[in-house]
């Protein structure tokens, strides 16, 4: 009866409702994810796909798109200023962008409620790793690996803050590969963007220095992102009802946090992420399972 009862309180409401409380919700998020440093979909998917009476293909799809049109407006300037590297890029980004294809494949393929579930779950061990992450602003590489050699990761970049020049260098290569293929799969599969696992591997786990890192992943995002979105949009998976909305929502709420930026405390801020992501991937997780419709 409950579940009943819910879906004809959503047929009852006018169809143009739905749209302009996505783009409250989404402005709302932009915000949030600007202050936070976290891509935008990773706060849209879970919070939408699980409030929201959308099927979680177009919420999926629309994630997707709302994390490549973030890192494709920043990309090209984080390249000509020096801070992202090409060079460091691309092995990852296509390993990843390889991976996010068979994601999203797996993603349309399975049921609805499956996914959702596995949405919960994931969403909940990413505020977790949250929670415990460490950054290491200039990580410590003695010597590149082989692999890292032959590809050429090394080089340098201008740190305007301190004014000189930062020689880098990476390591573990090899696993860096691995855990990439780990997050382009994820990207696919729950239209999450990567922004929010990019930056620990390149900085934790291949020794990239923080900035680097940070700017280099929007290049990666570029790249995995735009593999899975062909998925969604050649299945039918993206609805304008849906996207129009949240994209033009988070691009005006992240003009409203980079202005914010200069005063909020990050800390703060990143406790409501993570508070969010708690809520919203238990939703997720108990809609998916039957036991919270």
């Amino acid at each position: 009866m409950h579940a009943a009862d819910t879906v004809a309180t959503t047929a009852a409401l006018a169809w143009w409702i739905w749209p302009i409380a996505l783009f409250i919700a989404t402005f709302a998020l932009g915000i949030v994810a600007v202050l936070s440093g976290v891509g935008g979909g990773v706060l849209f998917v879970p919070i939408v796909g699980s409030f929201f009476p959308f099927h979680l293909d177009f919420v999926r799809g629309t994630g997707l798109l709302l994390a490549l049109a973030g890192a494709l407006s920043a990309a090209p300037s984080l390249l000509a200023s020096g801070l992202a590297s090409l060079r460091l890029a691309m092995p990852f980004a296509l390993v990843g962008s390889a991976a996010s294809i068979a994601g999203a494949l797996l993603g349309l393929a399975l049921p609805a409620a499956v996914m959702q579930a596995a949405l919960g779950a994931t969403i909940l061990a990413i505020a977790t790793l949250m929670w415990r992450a460490q950054r290491s602003e200039f990580p410590e590489v003695s010597a590149p690996d082989r692999l890292a050699a032959r590809l050429g990761l090394r080089g340098a970049f201008h740190d305007y803050a301190s004014g000189r020049e930062v020689a880098w260098q990476t390591h573990r290569t090899p696993a860096g590969l691995l855990l990439f293929a780990g997050i382009g799969l994820l990207a696919g599969m729950f239209g999450l963007g990567a922004g929010w696992a990019n930056v620990p591997v390149l900085n934790l786990v291949l020794g990239a220095p923080l900035k680097l890192s940070v700017a280099t992943s929007g290049v990666v995002l570029s790249v995995v992102d735009t593999s899975a979105a062909w998925i969604y949009l050649h299945s039918g998976a993206v609805l304008p009802l849906v996207t129009v909305p949240s994209i033009l929502g988070v691009m005006l709420g992240a003009k409203v946090g980079a202005r914010l930026l200069r005063v909020a405390r990050g800390s703060t801020v990143r406790k409501v992420v993570i508070a969010l992501l708690l809520v919203a991937g238990l939703r997720a997780l108990l809609k998916g399972t039957g036991l919270w419709n």
